[in-house]
């Protein structure tokens, strides 16, 4: 379970998140929405450990991140499908990874088989497709067969046979009782994925409901429509603001 108990994050030039509390339980896929500079980015962040914050706390089954010993097989995130040394070969990523985390070497190959890259398993990422670098970047966040996974973006640049593949992926992973908390800017596609919506705007929560309660209660014909309505007047770019 992830947990954000009154987080307050500031910078020099203003505060990006601002007392934000919300739960994201396990066995539903969760949407964490927002327009740009809500504070998506500082929190997901914090929540990896790669902020500290000013006060609060963001926890992962009921711990810091820093505190976790093998963080990989308790915590799975894709946040930048590039963040990728381009001459290394996409089972050498995945193995050294898996190193610094005492997770086998046996695992790398039926992930890459998994996300369907095992054709390519020894060729360059540099030369590969955003696509390919996202399901590479989806493999590394299963590594650890994580009970949390933590997914920005995940479609970007998936074909739509691909955009499937992750959608259903998403639901299954839900499905064995993990805690999914993806992000996206494609409304139609968090309408077919996600379960449960937190919402933000200014480093607030405006909304921590389901898909389907967030649309009737705003008669709406649409989550894209309940979405604009619930944010309008939310968006603001801030220092530190993000996804």
């Amino acid at each position: 379970m992830i947990e954000v108990n009154e987080l307050t994050k500031r910078y020099r030039h203003g505060v990006a998140v601002d007392g934000l509390s919300f739960t994201v339980r396990p066995g539903v896929v969760t949407g964490f929405l927002g327009p740009n500079g809500a504070g998506k980015t500082t929190t997901v962040r914090v929540l990896l450990g790669l902020a500290a914050p000013s006060a609060g706390e963001a926890l992962v089954g009921g711990r810091a991140y820093a505190s976790l010993h093998h963080p990989l097989r308790e915590v799975g995130a894709l946040l930048d499908a590039n963040a990728v040394h381009p001459g290394r070969s996409a089972v050498d990523h995945l193995r050294w990874l898996a190193r610094t985390n005492g997770i086998g070497p046996a695992r790398t190959s039926s992930l890459l088989e998994r996300v369907g890259l095992a054709g390519v398993a020894r060729g360059r990422v540099g030369g590969f497709s955003l696509g390919m670098r996202q399901r590479l970047g989806i493999a590394a966040a299963l590594l650890g067969d994580p009970g949390v996974l933590i997914l920005d973006e995940p479609v970007n640049g998936l074909d739509p046979q691909g955009v499937r593949w992750i959608r259903e992926l998403m639901r299954s992973l839900a499905a064995e009782g993990r805690t999914v908390l993806v992000s996206s800017h494609l409304m139609s596609e968090v309408e077919l994925t996600a379960d449960r919506l937190i919402v933000i705007g200014r480093g607030r929560l405006l909304a921590d409901t389901t898909v389907g309660e967030l649309v009737t209660g705003a008669g709406s014909a649409s989550l894209e429509e309940a979405y604009l309505r619930l944010t309008d007047g939310a968006a603001e770019h801030r220092a530190g603001g993000g996804w």
